[in-house]
């Protein structure tokens, strides 16, 4: 059955354990926690105790998680979300390639149902096609270590970068046929770039979904809206990802909701439910 979650990108002003306690007492059943400093630092030495605290806590809860990598300032604390996978410095594509095979060892460690990343943002002048080339090469490096590791991806097109469309998805997709390689599929972002109606895209890709963000939006801003704030219809939504039988995570994404957290989170969790049941 598909599951309410939320993005831990929302709760960044509270303690990590009494946010996701705060979370199972409002009846979410899964969390995607975003690595970052605070929430899982990958580079603190600690890590491992903190894994396993987390794994265990999770278990007492009942609840499962996907673990998300678009922290803004982990890797750079002057450049948001950078370095990429599609940076111009060999040096900066291999800080992400690093990170994102720690994070699958960390997805390792939780039993996480996946890894959730995405391509970058071209900074440079790189023409799309040596864009391309460098974004295939340091997934072809991830992808390996995750096939290695027993971990799915979930690879999200994002407004603005460079896989932002579901044609570029689909095209990346047929360089990555391993198993392994799935789709994060946020909702909002395809009605944000027009990609509507949003069913038939459910349909279409539904085999492939691993991951799902969900927020309201407007059409032409990226700008994530608590539920009927936006423009966007839900329940043929939720129709169209029992129809595929999606089984996984449905997780709200309020990243800039951080302020009235609490408040956000049982809003949320009130307007979805019963489009779940």
């Amino acid at each position: 059955m598909m599951r309410l979650g939320y993005n831990t990108n929302g709760l960044s002003h509270h303690e990590p354990f009494r946010a996701l306690e705060l979370l199972a007492e409002i009846g979410y059943q899964s969390v995607a926690w975003t690595l970052d400093r605070g929430w899982l630092d990958p580079f603190d030495l600690s890590l491992p105790r903190q894994c396993e605290r987390l794994r265990r806590r999770l278990e007492q809860l009942g609840m499962h998680s996907v673990l998300e990598t678009g922290a803004r300032f982990l890797l750079d604390q002057e450049r948001k979300h950078e370095p990429t996978l599609v940076s111009d410095d060999p040096a900066d594509r291999n800080r992400r390639v690093q990170f994102l095979r720690r994070a699958i060892d960390i997805a390792t460690d939780l039993g996480s149902d996946c890894l959730s990343l995405w391509s970058g943002t071209v900074n440079h002048h790189a023409d799309n096609a040596l864009a391309m080339d460098r974004l295939r090469s340091g997934l072809e490096r991830v992808v390996r270590h995750a096939e290695h590791r027993g971990v799915t991806i979930g690879f999200e097109p994002e407004p603005g970068m460079l896989i932002d469309t579901m044609a570029q998805f689909e095209r990346l997709m047929a360089e990555f046929p391993q198993s392994v390689f799935q789709l994060t599929l946020d909702v909002g972002h395809l009605h944000c770039l027009g990609e509507v109606p949003i069913p038939p895209v459910i349909d279409r890709y539904g085999a492939r979904i691993v991951n799902i963000h969900l927020e309201d939006m407007r059409r032409g801003v990226h700008d994530h809206l608590m539920f009927g704030e936006g423009e966007i219809e839900f329940s043929p939504i939720f129709a169209a990802l029992r129809r595929v039988g999606y089984q996984g995570g449905v997780h709200v994404e309020l990243s800039r909701h951080g302020h009235v957290a609490p408040l956000a989170a049982r809003q949320a969790y009130e307007f979805l439910a019963p489009l779940l049941s």
